[in-house]
């Protein structure tokens, strides 16, 4: 009898484990099961810059283009870097998959440091007290040639972290705190 429960109960965990992939997009699934070189390319909108990184090499982080885009994605107006969760690069890969595009990045808003956050709060609404922003979790981005609506769609079906809405500022957030959305 108990040799039947512990099968049972491998059944049921190897049952629930494909139900929860199935529900991954198909683009999305393939780019978390193999070890292919991830690359990125994205325009500053605030500093003018570009670039092209290949941050995962199929098997591992590379540091120097983390450390490349660390720099990219620093506060501009303070000019201070900050360590940016990898797993931002791997989501926005991961977007630009199920988008099926390697259009361009546009970067927004990247690292912010607290005086930053706190001058934009005071400035307009939207801002959070707490900003992912200002632990190197988030960024405000749309993407060249595709629909904001379409990325914000296509960044909730990936169920990968916060997912913010905003098409009068013309552009969408994405963090990767726990699961939530907003507009």
């Amino acid at each position: 009898m108990a040799n039947f429960d512990s099968q049972r109960r491998r059944l049921l965990l190897i049952g629930g484990a494909a139900a929860g992939l199935s529900l991954l997009p198909g683009s999305a699934l393939a780019s978390l099961s193999t070890s292919r070189p991830r690359v990125l390319t994205l325009n500053n909108l605030h500093t003018g810059e570009t670039l092209k990184t290949e941050f995962f090499n199929g098997k591992s982080y590379d540091k120097d283009e983390l450390a490349r885009l660390n720099h990219f994605f620093r506060d501009y107006r303070a000019n201070q870097v900050k360590h940016i969760d990898p797993h931002l690069f791997d989501q926005l890969y991961r977007l630009q998959m199920v988008l099926n595009t390697r259009k361009p990045v546009q970067l927004i808003s990247g690292y912010r440091t607290l005086a930053t956050n706190n001058m934009l709060r005071e400035s307009g609404p939207g801002v959070a007290k707490h900003s992912y922003h200002t632990k190197g979790q988030a960024m405000d981005f749309h993407i060249e040639g595709i629909s904001l609506s379409n990325v914000r769609k296509a960044a909730l079906s990936m169920r990968a972290g916060g997912v913010g809405y905003y098409p009068r500022s013309n552009f969408v957030h994405i963090d990767t705190g726990p699961a939530r959305h907003w507009s």
